[in-house]
């Protein structure tokens, strides 16, 4: 269609070179002539071509002079200029080049040599443009693809959670709540300067949604002892600690399908070790103390804050106040001290 041609600006002050290059070229481009520099300036006002096909020897402003008026503009310095002369002496194609020019045609016109030649240049500014474009918007596409990953690794998450509440349906919000109350806890310890050598290269972000995986091992209990409606045996309770090991196994399964495994890292970390308790007394490896991982000891926190504050068939709901001063007395012994510290201080928020 006539609109899809590109528009070339052809300037000479031969009027019989205006004729015969507009008849070359109209079958495949649009083309406005110029017969002085002036012309050309005046049709780009509103006009942006392809190309410009400029004559040297011309009255008033010659094509070099042309040029460097057309390199010290912003809005022309970009569009590609191809020189016509008469003159062919080497010197003359070097003074033109040095000058911004792309190509060199001389007077006159090869037919055939003339239309591959502004072919092959657009073809070359269309590539010069489209990798100007993809080096501008590099940023904004990682960016998007950053953003696409997370949101598929954060879907993935959120699946594998709402899989296990809906087995585990004794205990539904649980893991919205906890991930609430580490995010609150997280930030008071980074307020705080808590512990700020082993936050410091923390992905906030990720290690909240990775929380998500906490009782991910929930999935490998039986539907007897995970439905249970009232308080377990030994024997059972024994069978649902297995909870973390199992956990910690699905997401290891995992890791091996995948390269990206920074999330699945903090997953792992929220299994394995949130029933590890400050005195060694917990499970599954019966850590103690800093052996605990950090991220570990948070979840305990938060997730012991959310049993003691929900109603269970075997229990009733503690209140806010109960719930906190049993973590306090529980500060040296199921909890490390100073998260104890960090948790008091942001009660109000976990209240809230």
């Amino acid at each position: 269609m006539e609109n899809d041609k590109k528009l070339i600006i052809l300037v000479d002050d031969n009027l019989a070179n205006l004729k015969i290059g507009n008849n070359l070229l109209e079958e495949k481009y649009t083309v406005a002539t110029a017969p002085s520099a002036a012309k050309m300036f005046s049709l780009l006002k509103n006009n942006t071509p392809a190309i410009i096909l400029l004559d040297i020897d011309m009255p008033e402003m010659n094509g070099y002079e042309a040029i460097k008026l057309l390199k010290s503009k912003p809005e022309t310095k970009d569009i590609p200029v191809i020189f016509l002369t008469a003159k062919s002496e080497s010197e003359d194609e070097l003074t033109g080049l040095s000058l911004g020019a792309i190509d060199y045609i001389t007077k006159p016109f090869n037919p055939a040599l003339l239309l591959k030649r502004i072919e092959v240049h657009l073809l070359v500014e269309g590539q010069r443009k489209e990798l100007q474009y993809f080096n501008e918007n590099l940023q904004k596409m990682v960016e998007e693809k950053t953003e696409s990953i997370l949101e598929m690794q954060n879907a993935l998450l959120k699946t594998m959670a709402e899989l296990v509440e809906c087995r585990d349906d004794i205990t539904g919000g649980h893991i919205e709540r906890t991930q609430r109350g580490i995010k609150i806890l997280v930030e008071e310890i980074k307020d705080n300067g808590v512990y700020l050598e082993e936050t410091k290269d923390w992905d906030v972000e990720l290690l909240l949604q990775s929380s998500q995986l906490h009782d991910v091992g929930k999935i490998s209990i039986s539907d007897n002892i995970l439905k249970k409606p009232g308080k377990l045996t030994d024997e059972e309770f024994n069978e649902m600690k297995k909870h973390a090991s199992f956990g910690e196994e699905i997401i290891e399964k995992i890791e091996t399908l995948t390269k990206e495994s920074e999330f699945l890292n903090y997953a792992k970390i929220f299994a394995a070790s949130h029933h590890e308790k400050w005195d060694g007394s917990g499970y599954p490896r019966g850590l103690k103390n800093n052996s605990i991982p950090l991220l570990g000891r948070i979840m305990a926190i938060a997730d012991v804050y959310d049993a003691l504050t929900s109603v269970r068939p075997y229990k009733k709901a503690f209140s806010h106040e109960e719930a906190v001063r049993i973590i306090t007395e529980g500060s040296g012994i199921q909890f490390d001290p100073a998260l104890v510290e960090v948790f008091i201080s942001a009660a109000k928020q976990f209240k809230n």
